[in-house]
């Protein structure tokens, strides 16, 4: 499993080379096959004796942090929902995207987005789960910021990123209170564990943090704004990420912790609540929209507010339903994301207030638009597998058993007519997108951009084949039930079943719920145009979107303002904040722990060469300040490091004296080179309070790291953990320098870092001589 976690990024390391033969052959085909062989492996673990796997792959052990991946139903029916629509969108996109794009760029970000969402379905740690989690952010941060030459785009881009990292931080502070409570990082070890986490004091706080994280990339209720403005990526982009994938990252989360949550009331009021003013906010929002793509992200919106409702139900059929309702979702939702592109492509707009009566023009478009809103509004059709899903939702929240609080008895009586009011501004804007867009005569080809018409055959592909499924889940159900829904329903609740799924039960409650839909649906969508402007009263002004943009534009207001007040461009006033800080917060500290105790039980005696050689490094870092000549300052300098040299010598470390004469060598001859060419040093006119300062600040500086040393050496607080590398350098590091030991192999990360460091600051440098060149050249 681990290779179809990381093919699809050890691919991403050859598009950009492949990217260069975009000229004879686009980019995409090559990609293509990289989702579309994770599919096909996947497929075979479809069938009735399925059984769960995990593989273990060391990394961190010390710390518990190993890639464990396990493949339950639940996460192959992502899996399969990633890598297959994955294909179809790639398929899409070679037709969508002209070969003069960045096709490298965006095939890159697309393989590392489906490498992330892989690892998160599979992961089997809270801590790799984390990892994938965020970045998803980050590549889905740079797929709608991929036209980063718009504003919108850009905007858009690093709102979805903002506000889903600030979730996945808060999740990770969930995950971190779990690992404490059950001593695990593994997820199913911690669903062993559950009674511990129903006891432990921390479960309110670890919930709210994980659905913090599960609301913010799902796009629940209030935190639903950032999804609207995504759609400013290219088209592809919004038919996987927020239709398929991404979007669905929350809800996976949710139905896998739902063993440890369920049975806390509070994870059904919370989940419940959340999830069904998701639904009825973004259904009634959708109806307002023009935009094509903006009306998609709205029913997106509230189509996963319907499921993550069902999961907070956490009854047997809400859960099977939610199972359901995710792959019917994947299905139409992605077919009218990319009839959504294709209009816009042939039509030269998305505005829904300029197209229409298109059906004669593009009439297989418009074929596969109608199976798709039309199963998108749960119209009680057989061949429609949006309607089998909205019939079981509408039956979960029949008989919802409250808990023992007020606040769920009184949510469970109201959620059935919360459920119908969101279902019929589903019905009204899926009407509202279908004839908005295809019904009436022929379109006066002189409105728009573009002459309407069909495009080419590739473009239509991707979409005919999910319009296909959702008519061969709607006209033959049951074939996925046993197979492939049940045992994704039974990884989140072993009970989670249905016997049959079928179209008639008979006049029941929700088929006349369904009826109600159609009917008041159909009533309000022909006069739509009469009541809408009740959108001017609610919401009217009121919007999340101000609220945040407000937050962002006091928050830069703030930053600029706190930052200009010590940002002066003086050398002097950094230096004496830092150290001014350092020493205050550290004598403090020190203070407060007795930091300034000191023995002199245990010291070796002073010879007189060392006492010699300190007053030497002592004289000559005091002859610099008073040195008016640039060279002579430096060599004065100079004295302290060869100084500091010989005192190696002398403590027998001599590998440490030998670095220390190189770097203290090569550092006076750059000096030398630099301050030759710089004015000549002049006494300086300070004030009296100025020299005051200054030397209250170095001697203070200088007695906190004497004090620090001084109490190193005598502090007692834990035991010295030079023993573990006297007896360890050897057997573990394999070197009998104990200093060398410790820089390679005992603190290896540490130098890694600090060699990534140097790294980052040459690209940087690099980055600063191209920029000069570009302009140079110009």
């Amino acid at each position: 499993m681990i290779f179809a976690v990381l093919a699809p990024l050890f691919i991403a390391l050859f598009v950009p080379s492949i990217g260069k033969l975009k000229d004879k052959i686009h980019t995409g085909v090559f990609v293509f096959f990289v989702p579309f062989a994770i599919f096909l492996y996947f497929l075979q673990f479809i069938g009735t004796n399925f059984t769960p796997l995990s593989q273990t792959y060391n990394w961190i052990p010390s710390l518990h942090i190993n890639f464990d991946l396990y493949l339950d139903g639940l996460s192959l029916l992502f899996v399969l929902l990633i890598s297959g629509i994955g294909s179809l969108v790639v398929l899409y996109s070679i037709f969508y995207l002209d070969r003069s794009e960045r096709l490298g760029q965006f095939y890159v970000y697309l393989l590392m987005f489906m490498s992330a969402m892989l690892g998160i379905v599979l992961s089997n740690n809270v801590f790799i789960l984390y990892t994938f989690w965020e970045l998803t952010s980050i590549s889905s941060f740079l797929l709608i910021g991929y036209w980063h030459f718009k504003e919108r785009s850009r905007y858009g881009a690093l709102k979805s990123m903002l506000i889903t990292i600030f979730g996945g931080l808060s999740m990770f502070g969930g995950f971190i209170l779990l690992s404490v409570i059950t001593e695990t990082t593994n997820i199913q070890t911690m669903i062993e564990r559950t009674d511990l986490i129903l006891n432990s004091e921390y479960l309110p706080l670890a919930l709210g943090f994980i659905l913090l994280g599960a609301f913010t990339k799902s796009a629940q209720f209030p935190f639903h704004i950032w999804l609207p403005d995504a759609m400013e990526a290219p088209t592809p982009v919004s038919a996987y990420l927020h239709s398929a994938t991404m979007v669905k990252a929350g809800l996976y989360l949710v139905a896998r912790f739902f063993p440890i949550f369920s049975n806390y009331e509070w994870f059904f009021i919370i989940v419940s609540i959340f999830g069904i003013i998701t639904l009825c906010w973004g259904s009634y929002m959708a109806v307002r929209q023009t935009d094509l793509k903006a009306i998609l992200a709205y029913s997106t919106i509230s189509q996963l507010g319907m499921i993550m409702a069902m999961l907070g139900f956490g009854t047997n059929i809400a859960i099977f339903a939610a199972v359901f309702h995710i792959l019917n979702h994947a299905t139409f939702k992605g077919s009218l994301f990319m009839v959504a592109g294709i209009v816009d492509v042939q039509t030269g707009t998305r505005d829904i207030r300029k197209l229409g009566k298109l059906f004669t023009l593009m009439p297989i478009t418009a074929t596969l638009a109608l199976f798709g809103t039309f199963s998108m509004a749960g119209f009680p059709l057989p061949f429609l597998n949006g309607f089998y899903s909205k019939e079981l939702f509408f039956e979960s929240t029949i008989g919802l058993q409250a808990g023992s609080s007020s606040i769920s008895a009184i949510l469970a009586s109201i959620i059935p007519y919360l459920a119908v009011i969101g279902s019929i501004f589903t019905f009204v804007y899926s009407m509202y997108l279908f004839f908005g867009v295809f019904g009436g005569k022929k379109t006066k080809e002189v409105s728009l951009p573009s002459k309407p018409k069909e495009p080419r055959i590739g473009m239509l592909i991707s979409p005919i084949i999910l319009v296909l499924g959702v008519i061969t889940i709607g006209l033959i159900p049951n074939s996925f039930n046993q197979t492939f829904l049940a045992h994704a329903a039974a990884s989140i609740s072993p009970t989670a079943n249905v016997e049959t799924i079928a179209f008639w039960h008979g006049l029941s409650t929700p088929f006349i719920m369904s009826l109600i839909v159609v009917l008041i649906g159909t009533i309000l969508a022909l006069t739509r145009k009469s009541w809408a402007t009740i959108y001017n009263i609610f919401p009217g002004r009121l919007s999340f979107n101000h609220v945040y943009d407000s937050s962002i534009k006091s928050l830069d207001k703030l930053s600029n303002k706190t930052t200009n007040t010590y940002m002066t461009g003086s050398l002097r006033l950094y230096m004496i904040i830092i150290l001014g800080a350092l020493v205050t917060f550290s004598f403090i500290f020190m203070y407060n722990t007795d930091g300034f105790s000191i023995d002199f039980t245990d010291l070796a005696s002073i010879t007189t060469i060392e006492i010699v050689v300190v007053i030497a490094i002592t004289v000559a870092a005091i002859g610099t300040l008073f040195s008016n000549h640039n060279v002579a300052a430096i060599l004065i300098l100079g004295i302290t490091g060869y100084g500091v040299a010989i005192l190696f010598v002398l403590y027998r470390a001599p590998d440490l004296a030998l670095t220390q004469l190189v770097i203290e060598t090569i550092t006076m001859a750059l000096f030398l080179l630099c301050f030759y060419h710089f004015p000549r040093l002049t006494k300086r006119n300070e004030s009296k309070s100025t020299i005051t300062f200054n030397l209250i600040v170095s001697i203070g500086f200088g007695l906190l790291m004497t004090m620090i040393g001084i109490s190193a050496l005598s502090s007692t607080w834990f035991d010295k953990i030079s023993e573990y590398f006297i007896e360890t350098s050897l057997p573990v590091g394999g070197g009998k320098n104990i200093v060398n030991v410790i820089l390679v192999d005992m603190r290896g990360i540490d130098t890694l870092f600090e060699i990534a460091v140097l790294g980052l600051a040459g690209l940087a440098v690099f980055g600063l001589i191209k920029v000069r060149n570009n302009k140079e050249a110009k």
